[in-house]
């Protein structure tokens, strides 16, 4: 039932555009695997062969230890809605950060979101699809407006507070190196 394909096509890219959640996992080359889910207007089809998403901050900030570790990302997409696809890309995945040459043109791509700490872009290598007909249908009933508000409360030294003292290493102790120099 898996298909495979080198890039994504339009029918594929449309797909994404519908989603309103999609998860994202890397892991170190020594320990733990990470598995986020990602929501909001976050995520931008960028060509066939790249994605990037808005990474706003949050408790950890371990997709970015690992990515600058080895690189390696995976994302999903599930249809949750009466036809059913699974949606998987694998690829090379690369940091921006505000500090960053890319970051304004990059940026630009995503509305002006409170907490936005960097921007994670995937490479594709592989595209895969499977029937998803085991995921249970469910309805979006909106976002959550939780994670801005706090980030919003916070301001931007509160933020650059939190980011020194909650995301510059990973649970396994990686840099994220979202800081340089204790600043960023």
């Amino acid at each position: 039932m898996a298909k495979f394909y080198p890039y994504l096509t339009p029918e594929l890219r449309e797909f994404i555009v519908q989603q309103h959640i999609f998860f994202v996992a890397t892991a170190p080359q020594q320990g733990r695997i990470n598995l986020s889910p990602k929501g909001i207007d976050t995520l931008r089809c960028l060509s066939d062969h790249a994605l990037a998403y808005l990474d706003l901050t949050g408790s950890g900030n371990e997709t970015s230890a690992h990515v600058q570790e080895n690189g390696r990302i995976t994302m999903m997409f599930c249809s949750f809605t009466a036809q059913p696809l699974i949606l998987r890309l694998y690829g090379q995945g690369h940091i921006y950060r505000p500090r960053d040459a890319e970051w304004p043109q990059m940026y630009d791509l995503f509305p002006a979101t409170p907490g936005a700490r960097q921007i994670i872009s995937i490479d594709i290598e592989s595209v895969q699809t499977s029937c998803g007909f085991g995921v249970p249908l469910y309805d979006y009933a909106g976002e959550r407006e939780m994670l801005t508000a706090w980030a919003q409360g916070k301001g931007d030294l509160g933020l650059q507070e939190y980011w020194s003292s909650k995301n510059q290493f990973s649970i396994d102790g990686l840099p994220t190196n979202l800081l340089k120099n204790g600043s960023n």
